[in-house]
């Protein structure tokens, strides 16, 4: 393989037209030009530059090599330029997971804020319900994950930024006995029918512990994969439900949304990023946007 070295050497000499000038132009002295042009007609095996009066002209090898360097040396420094701008956050692509409701509570404005600061990054979102996003950012397939996590560890050189803790409402028929009262107290849902609009994992987990923590287990009467279609049952009147604040940005109108307390559940949402990556202004940029969404919603 051609070093570049020398070839980007050879092309200072053709171009200044002697090893002396090209030197002066490098910061080398002319002995050193002279062997890395020796050391580059031995890697090619053929002559590359011959002697006229005080200076040197190029072979036909040596034109050829020297057009060539100069393509190289023209790539070498886009490709400088565009690893700065890489660098310094101004391009290059964030891939994101996410789950529903953070897409539509978080992702749009934290995505308008971040495009204002950084308009040439592209950043490429997923939805990832109801699959675990954390393997893709530790296996470098995703840059960030938005996630729940309940207290379980993450996996090494993964790291979790805390952006909001998402307090459950009890969402109750119009007409039910409890929808009177401005707060309802966890243990006064122990008796009811429940609509379940959650998978086993994080979010149920902590309404399951807020609810053996209030002494009881919820009863499940029905069950389904969304918010919108629990609240359509519980309109029904079918059961109770609870649901997170970030999917109640438009309650069904035969609904009423009521605080809980005593205690009330939340799901602690998170950005997951590599630790590797947390140097990317880019990637920090969209973590700040994402830290000033979530405060929005606080």
């Amino acid at each position: 393989m051609l070093d570049v070295r020398r070839l980007q050497v050879l092309r200072a000499v053709v171009t200044s037209g002697s090893v002396t000038a090209a030197a002066t132009h490098l910061g080398y002295t002319p002995s050193a030009v002279s062997q890395q042009i020796a050391a580059l007609e031995r890697e090619t095996g053929v002559r590359l530059l011959e002697r006229i009066g005080r200076g040197v002209r190029p072979t036909a090898a040596g034109r050829l090599l020297t057009e060539h360097a100069g393509i190289i040396g023209r790539s070498i420094a886009e490709a400088e330029t565009a690893l700065a701008e890489l660098r310094s956050g101004r391009t290059g692509r964030l891939t994101v997971r996410y789950f529903a409701t953070a897409g539509a509570a978080l992702i749009p404005p934290a995505l308008a804020r971040f495009r204002h600061h950084h308009p040439d990054v592209r950043v490429e979102l997923k939805l990832t319900d109801p699959d675990d996003p954390l393997p893709e950012v530790a296996q470098g397939h995703a840059d960030l994950a938005i996630l729940v996590r309940a207290g379980r560890p993450v996996r090494d050189g993964v790291h979790l930024v805390h952006l909001l803790d998402d307090p459950y409402l009890a969402v109750l028929p119009r007409g039910h006995h409890l929808a009177g009262k401005a707060a309802v107290d966890l243990a006064e849902l122990a008796e009811e029918a429940w609509v379940t609009s959650e998978p086993a994992g994080p979010c149920r987990e902590a309404v399951l512990a807020a609810c053996a923590a209030a002494g009881f287990h919820p009863r499940t009467a029905v069950e389904c994969d969304d918010y919108p279609t629990a609240q359509g049952f519980v309109a029904a009147g079918l059961g109770v439900s609870v649901i997170p604040r970030t999917a109640l940005d438009s309650p069904h109108p035969e609904v009423v949304v009521r605080e809980i307390q005593n205690p009330q559940p939340a799901r602690r949402i998170h950005a997951a990023v590599r630790e590797a990556s947390l140097e990317q202004p880019a990637l920090r940029g969209l973590l700040t946007a994402l830290r000033d969404a979530a405060r929005g919603r606080g």
